[in-house]
């Protein structure tokens, strides 16, 4: 059991994450402090797929790999917080609560370090880059991944506009997939006198947006669920004397599964190219923040309910699943892997906004959780 001694040390711990935040991929101090944190790990890779951590504490017996997952990076927000601990690093915050869910690893951690499992052995898995999609994918493929690779992988988020303590857990769609599609189009400027001279994107504009609406309108969660939000719109020069000669469109696109979301990029990406024919222009595309879909296995996600129930935590369905993506479910393609929302409280900021801060009494839940799960699974 973890003493209070080690709660007061785990709340000052991720207070002092949450004043040095990192942005993806730039997440060296972070993990520096996380690797130095971890108590006699039996095994501890640092620089994963950039800069993650993994521990690993072997249980006495041969058994499964059981991986727990936490993110290292904050985000480019502006933190508007007036707690002790708000963030002393500009334009960067911790606003979507990693801080917390590193320190909940780190309390497993102590757990681990005094009584090993009985079997098989167990991974926490400190990721780096979950916010821009990359982060999972460069872990999976650095190549001391492979001696790493779980049979079961569990996380938690935590969630405002959940009561607090509360979870939300069900079998299959957790989250969608989703990716940011650049379209650039060039044709050729001209005198604002002669816009016919020009070969402009003006008339292609309107039509790429209300054909992208079309084709990712939202609506219920469901099968087929396919979602494209406009985010970003630059077109010419800001000059009253220049017809333009090229514009850049941003979207978002977004599949209830990794399916949906391929027919929605070839849709949006022929879509473009028909405009540009029609209107003489060129076209170039970029793919970023590429998310797979993040599905809940059957049999993880009935260990995690479980896990709730032996710690006395009320949890349901809840509003699942989540429009919003999540690095975790690339771990499903090699692992039976499952994901829980951990509530936040009703009336609280929400994740990404820049007052948001994780709920430390939410630190021994998230501990008991996945402890429970541990013990379970290999004793």
């Amino acid at each position: 059991m973890l003493t209070n001694a080690d709660m007061v040390e785990l709340t000052a711990f991720r207070h002092a994450l949450h004043r040095q935040p990192e942005v993806s991929g730039q997440e060296a101090g972070t993990a520096e402090r996380v690797a130095e944190a971890l108590p006699a790990p039996d095994d501890l890779v640092t620089s994963l797929g950039g800069h993650g951590v993994a521990a690993v504490y072997h249980g006495a017996q041969p058994g499964p790999t059981l991986m727990i997952r936490a993110e290292l990076d904050a985000l480019p927000i502006v933190e508007l917080g007036a707690m002790p601990h708000a963030s002393e690093r500009p334009g960067v915050g911790h606003l979507c609560g990693h801080d917390g869910h590193m320190t909940i690893l780190l309390g497993l951690a102590r757990l681990l370090s005094r009584n090993r499992p009985e079997r098989g052995r167990v991974v926490l898995m400190f990721q780096p880059a979950e916010e821009d999609g990359s982060g999972a994918k460069a872990v999976m493929g650095d190549p001391r991944f492979e001696a790493l690779t779980p049979d079961w992988s569990l996380s938690l988020h935590n969630m405002p506009g959940i009561a607090l303590g509360q979870a939300w857990i069900a079998p299959g769609p957790m989250n969608c997939a989703s990716a940011g599609l650049k379209i650039r189009f060039t044709g050729a400027t001209a005198h604002a006198s002669t816009p016919e001279d020009g070969k402009a994107p003006t008339p292609a504009l309107p039509r790429l947006i209300d054909g992208l609406r079309a084709m990712g309108p939202g609506g219920a969660m469901g099968p087929g669920f396919r979602l494209a939000t406009i985010t970003h719109l630059r077109m010419g020069e800001p000059a009253f004397g220049i017809a333009p000669g090229e514009a850049e469109l941003w979207v978002t696109l977004r599949g209830l599964g990794d399916s949906d979301l391929e027919a929605l990029l070839d849709q949006a990406q022929s879509l473009a190219r028909e405009q540009a024919t029609a209107s003489g222009l060129n076209v170039e595309f970029e793919i970023h923040d590429r998310f797979s879909a993040c599905t809940n296995d059957a049999d993880a996600a009935a260990l995690l309910a479980r896990a709730l129930e032996a710690q006395g935590i009320a949890h349901e369905t809840g509003d699942l699943p989540m429009r919003a993506s999540e690095d975790f479910g690339r771990f499903g393609s090699v692992s039976k892997s499952a994901m829980l929302l951990l509530g936040a409280g009703r009336e609280v900021p929400g994740l990404h906004t820049q007052t948001y801060d994780f709920p430390d009494t939410l630190i021994p839940q998230g501990i008991g959780i996945f402890h429970r799960a541990i013990k379970e699974l290999l004793g």
